[in-house]
């Protein structure tokens, strides 16, 4: 299993890597990569492994889904959160969220910087627009940027992909390659 954040196809590579070895040993062993990438926040980490709000499992066979229902049976006790899925997309699936949220906060700073050039109230636009229950009111607080070590790595990570792949992704807009607290910082400074 890969509990881990890891590019698009790392799974792929695993598995053969797996394959390989299993067939230079002589041996005939069945098998299943799965991606079961982890969803914790900073400062609430056993809180959401404990309390999962969604567990994202990408596995390509009955067996190895079943396994995984198994193994969480105990965090999901009130409600199904077990999200199946094909392995890429699990792959995919975490980079997408943390560059979703990393947008949030840099879309927050462009809208605090021209509601401050208009002589708006950035909290009042934020309560406008966080009220409505489709957007929220989570990560929509202008400030320094964003930071840790997870978001600028995997904005990174996730625009890369994307141009592995030939495709271009407005992402990069507005979370810049290299967008962290001290890129912000000396952006809005």
């Amino acid at each position: 299993m890969d509990k881990s954040t890891v590019p698009v196809g790392t799974a792929d590579k695993v598995r053969a890597a797996i394959a390989e070895e299993l067939t230079a040993r002589g041996a005939k062993i069945d098998f299943s990569v799965v991606s079961n990438p982890e969803f914790l926040k900073e400062g609430a980490a056993v809180d959401d492994f404990m309390k999962p709000d969604r567990i994202v499992v990408g596995a390509d066979d009955a067996r190895a889904i079943e396994l995984m229902r198994e193994l969480y049976a105990p965090f999901q006790r009130n409600h199904e959160r077990l999200i199946v899925m094909d392995v890429k997309s699990a792959e995919l699936t975490k980079y997408a969220a943390n560059a979703m949220l990393a947008t949030r906060i840099s879309f927050m700073n462009e809208l605090a910087n021209l509601a401050e050039k208009l002589g708006a109230d950035i909290e009042l636009v934020r309560k406008g627009i966080g009220s409505d229950p489709r957007i929220g009111f989570h990560f929509l607080y202008p400030g320094v940027g964003y930071g840790g070590s997870c978001f600028p790595k995997d904005v990174q990570a996730l625009i890369r992909t994307a141009q592995d792949a030939g495709q271009a992704l407005q992402v990069q807009d507005f979370c810049p390659v290299g967008t962290g607290v001290q890129a912000e910082y000396r952006r809005h400074a």
